[in-house]
Order: C-alpha cells, then sequence, then structure tokens
C-alpha cells in the first residue's frame, strides 16, 4: 500500500463511511485490498459533469457511474431547477433510459433524488428512445429532463443527460450553470437519496400514442406508401431501445413488410451479437445486411442503443448493398423534404434547415436553389434545437442533420431522431420507387444536379501531456499562420470559430461568426474544398474533416469521378502533412 497516493487513500476511505450501502463498501475495501491499479482508475478525480452530462465506466468511485455519482449530478441539476423557477411550486422532470446495464437503476435513483427535492417526475415504466424524452419534456410541460444513456459507447459505459424545458440539451447558460451547480455538491450527505414515491408518476403508452400521432403528422407521401406498402425493410435495434418504437411506427405509417433481425431486438447492454453497438460501423450492420439478403429488402435501417442515430443501407446499381454515410443520409433526406414541400406548395421563403458546421456543403446548397434558408451551428444537436428555439413562431423549420447519423424532421422533438428518420427515409424511398429509382438512385441524381459531394474524416490521436501540447500546437499554427493555397487550390475564406471572425481571402475583409466560441478552424478553397480542424473536447484527439465536389456529368461516371474525389482527398492529406 505504500506506493498509493495518500489523496486517493483518503477519498476511498470516504466511501467506507456509513453513508454509502454495504455493497458499495464491500467493493470498495476489496480493490484497496487487492487491485491498486483500478483503486486508483475509480478514485483519482471526479467523473465530469460536463456540458452534455456524465459519461464514464460504471463501478464503485469517484470516477465511475455508480448511485453516488448520478445522485450528485442530480442533486445540483435539482438545485438548479428549483434557483431557476423559484415562483413555480410545482416543478416537473420527466426521465428516461435506455438499454444499457444499470440504466434503469441510475433512472430510478434520479426519480427518487428529484422527488426528494419536491420536484414532480413523470419516469418512463420501461426503456424508450431518446428523442421520446425529448418529446416527454415539451407535451407534459416540465422544466427539465434526464436520460440515462451511453450513445454507443462499449458495454461498460453508462452516462446521463440532461435537457431544459424546451426538450433540447442544455446550452448556454444552463450548461455551464449546472456544472456549477453540481461542483456545489462535495459531500454525499448533501444529496438526497429518500424519494417521494407520491411525486414520481409512471408513464408510457399514454406518450407513444401522442408522439407516434404527430409523427404520422409529417408523412409527404401518404398515397405514396399506400401504393408500396410492400417496400421490403430489414430493421435491427442492435439491442437497444428502438424495438419499442421504430416497428411499430413503420407500421402505423403503412409500411406493411418489415423484416426484424431477431437475434438483435431484444434489448441487451452486453450487445451480445456486436463488437459495437454503433451504427456508424459496418460491422453492426452486418446482421441485417445478412438478412436483407435473404428477403431481398430495398433498405436496411440499424438505430443505436438510444435509437436517436440510425445507420442505412441500400442496394446500389450492381445489387450490392452499400452504407450511407451520414452526409449522404442527410442530403438525400433534404432533398426529398424540400422536394415534397415545394411540389405540394408549402415553400412560401419562410422556412429553413440546419446543419452542423462539420456536414457537407450539399445540404445548403439544395436549400439555397429550394428557396429555403440554410443555417451552420456548431457540432452537437443541442445548437440545432437552439435554432429552432430562438426562431420558434417566426419561422418553419423542416428538417436538419449532422454527418455523425443525426437528423430530425419537423420540430416537436429538440433532438436527433431515429425513429422520425426511419419512418422518413422509408417514405423517401417509397417515393423513389414510385418512379422506379431506389435510394441509391436519387443519391446519384442529388450529384448529377449539385455536383457529386465528398466527405471523409481523419482523427489524430496524440497521447499524454505531450501529446495534449502538441495538438495545441498544431491548432495555433494553422491559426496564425494559414495556408494561403491546400492542394494547389487558393484558399478563399477562413472561419475562425475560436476567434468568432471570418475572413474573406480575396478582398481582405472580414466579418462576425455569431455563434459561440469553439476551438475550431475551417479553410474553403477555389475548388469548392472545405477543410475543417477540430480538437476533441473528450479525447486526445484532433479531427480533420474533409469534403471535396466535382461535375458528375452522367450515372456511368460515378465511379471514375468518386475515385478521382478519393484520390484528391489523398492528394489534401499529403499536401497538410498529415
Amino acid at each position: 500500500m505504500e506506493n498509493i497516493d495518500k489523496n486517493i487513500m483518503e477519498r476511498a476511505n470516504k466511501w467506507l463511511t456509513d453513508f454509502y450501502d454495504d455493497e458499495t463498501r464491500k467493493q470498495v475495501k476489496s480493490l484497496i485490498e487487492t487491485d491498486i491499479n483500478e483503486l486508483t482508475e475509480s478514485f483519482y478525480r471526479d467523473l465530469e459533469f460536463g456540458t452534455g452530462g456524465l459519461r464514464g465506466i460504471m463501478g464503485v468511485g469517484t470516477n465511475r457511474m455508480n448511485k453516488y455519482t448520478v445522485g450528485m449530478a442530480t442533486q445540483g441539476l435539482a438545485n438548479y431547477i428549483l434557483k431557476m423557477f423559484p415562483e413555480k411550486t410545482d416543478c416537473k422532470v420527466a426521465i428516461a433510459y435506455d438499454s444499457r446495464n444499470n440504466s434503469k437503476f441510475f433512472a430510478q435513483v434520479t426519480a427518487d433524488v428529484m422527488s426528494a427535492n419536491n420536484i414532480k417526475v413523470y419516469l418512463f415504466e420501461e426503456l424508450r428512445p431518446t428523442p421520446e424524452l425529448s418529446f416527454a419534456i415539451r407535451q407534459l410541460g416540465c422544466q427539465s429532463g434526464v436520460v440515462i444513456t451511453a450513445s454507443h459507447n462499449p458495454k461498460e459505459y453508462n452516462g446521463y443527460k440532461a435537457y431544459w424545458e424546451d426538450g433540447g440539451q442544455l446550452i448556454s447558460p444552463h450548461d455551464t450553470n449546472v456544472i456549477d451547480e453540481v461542483l456545489k455538491i462535495n459531500d454525499i450527505s448533501q444529496v438526497k437519496f429518500e424519494g417521494n414515491p407520491q411525486l414520481i408518476e409512471m408513464i408510457g403508452e399514454n406518450i407513444d400514442k401522442v408522439y407516434l400521432e404527430k409523427l404520422k403528422s409529417l408523412s409527404l407521401s401518404p398515397d405514396l406508401i399506400k401504393k408500396h406498402k410492400n417496400l421490403s425493410i430489414v430493421y435491427t435495434a442492435l439491442h437497444g431501445t428502438g424495438i419499442t418504437l421504430v416497428p411499430r411506427a413503420l407500421k402505423e405509417l403503412g409500411f406493411e413488410n418489415i423484416h426484424i433481425v431477431e437475434q438483435q431486438d431484444i434489448p441487451d447492454g452486453n450487445f451480445p451479437t456486436l463488437k459495437s453497438p454503433n451504427p456508424e460501423e459496418k460491422a453492426a450492420l452486418e446482421m441485417a445486411i445478412e438478412k436483407a439478403g435473404k428477403v431481398n429488402a430495398n433498405l436496411v435501417l440499424a438505430t443505436d442503443p438510444d435509437a436517436d442515430r440510425v445507420g442505412i443501407a441500400v442496394k446500389n446499381d450492381k445489387g450490392d448493398y452499400v452504407l450511407f454515410n451520414g452526409n449522404q443520409t442527410a442530403s438525400v433526406l433534404i432533398y426529398y423534404l424540400l422536394n415534397k414541400w415545394k411540389e405540394n406548395g408549402k415553400i412560401t421563403g419562410n422556412e429553413y434547415i440546419v446543419k452542423t458546421i462539420v456536414t457537407s456543403e450539399l445540404l445548403k446548397d439544395i436549400a439555397l436553389k429550394n428557396g429555403v434558408e440554410s443555417y451552420d451551428v456548431l457540432t452537437g444537436f443541442k445548437y440545432i434545437a437552439e435554432i429552432i428555439l430562438k426562431l420558434e413562431g417566426k419561422k418553419t423549420f423542416i428538417g436538419g442533420g449532422e454527418e455523425s447519423y443525426g437528423y430530425l424532421v419537423g420540430d416537436f422533438v429538440r433532438d436527433k431522431d431515429a425513429v422520425i428518420s426511419c419512418c422518413m427515409i422509408s417514405e423517401m424511398a417509397a417515393w423513389a420507387a414510385e418512379s422506379n429509382k431506389t435510394f441509391y438512385d436519387i443519391l446519384i441524381d442529388l450529384y448529377a444536379e449539385y455536383g457529386f459531394y465528398k466527405e471523409d474524416l481523419l482523427s489524430i490521436t496524440r497521447k499524454g501531456k505531450s501529446g495534449a501540447e502538441e495538438i495545441q500546437q498544431m491548432m495555433a499554427v494553422y491559426r496564425n499562420l494559414p495556408p494561403t493555397a491546400i492542394n494547389g487550390s487558393k484558399v478563399i475564406m477562413i472561419k475562425d470559430y475560436g476567434n468568432q471572425i471570418a475572413i474573406d481571402c480575396n478582398n481582405n475583409t472580414s466579418q462576425v461568426i455569431d455563434l459561440p466560441k469553439s476551438n475550431v478552424l475551417q479553410f474553403f478553397t477555389e475548388d469548392g474544398s472545405k477543410i475543417t480542424i477540430r480538437p476533441s473536447g473528450t479525447e486526445p484527439k484532433i479531427k480533420f474533416y474533409f469534403g471535396v465536389k466535382d461535375v458528375l456529368s452522367s450515372k456511368a461516371e460515378f465511379e471514375s469521378v468518386n475515385q478521382k474525389l478519393d484520390a484528391k482527398i489523398k492528394s489534401i492529406i499529403a499536401d497538410m502533412k498529415l
């Protein structure tokens, strides 16, 4: 024991007091006696409550997700709610949870602490998609909400996401203010764990019904769904919450030929059939694509554990299933929405879409050509929700998305929504089928009309203190000595979100970027390329997003232009010496 840090032992010994339950004390004692490395990892710091809430490995200790770290986070959030609504005698919160191990338990802890603070709790009786939590907050007039999820992280993790009264995740000033309140909870004795059952109301089917009715109202092609109701759709929930609503929503919309990947329809926090429950990864869709081949499916849909993101696969012109990335799916979805809005005479000039700054510029081009405004926001769907809130009652939100597989149609939810997205993607496939086309064909049409846009992402990891310093230095060089050309093409615009300034390099003028400060740089070149540089806020990584474009004259040229754009991205990477 002589090698253990004195502060870590002091922190661990606190967890041996009567404030902690027997099982927790037993586990801490075992770590002290047998596993110094794990003891150190569990107690060397507090699990940080960031702007998105908590996320960490489950286990005992101050640096782990457990009853006590969740309780302290909830007490801080409860204190902030009561501080912000001092005149309100009936503050309310909604709480949901996903299929991860301990999610239901953490949701109950959250409900107990909230009710112990005299806050009314609406607790989902069973697991539900994260977007339904956002909907419930608005539907039930809540001041806040919490969902227990770690999205697509490995099975050892769980998390805690906090929402505000608009149904969106916490944004400024609430995000930092809640962090301040959580930091004030420095002793477990400050947490009120004894819940008041009288203030906890179970919800479920009553919210499902209203949500699904709202979802059906988004449909732009009900007649085409009736006509193509036998469109073959394979769906996998990847052992997550999507199974509770996605198949039902598709059926209520009118699709009758839905095939479930049964091995993955059972909610299970161990994700037994998957290396990672992430629909961005090809391996996660393997079982679904195998089933699609057997049933000759038109469309494959896969949602992540909390059902806020969706990955898709469709047949290409050779009959092989190919995965769409987030930029491609977002582009086709927006293309469909705007075409139908225009066809239905709903475009008045007061409509808009929203995308994140790292998402394809193709979305913006589609919007502009259709007389619809396009807004750019920082990475994170909470910023899309913020724009919707700002423009509520002034302009009409049609849809939005981000390259990381999150999309939203309509504004009754204020977070990315895979349930809505699965339905609208399927409807779009029916729309394509009416013209004897596939989802893939529509993407090619899109590229032919607007230009072939291609995106890629390179993440560079630099570990430790020296790695963090190297990432800082890279950003300083790009910021202070920006390139005048990239891959032989002149840089015509620089956007520095850290200094909130956009520089027009052609006439040496600048304008203010009206977005929160963020350590992100973007370079736009004369040939239509976009390079975004963004250090990760949670990992020792710096991310480079590349967007390039070219003309696609015909479908026959797709492969050659595709290869040309791949080569162009490689040339940019080489030119930037990455």
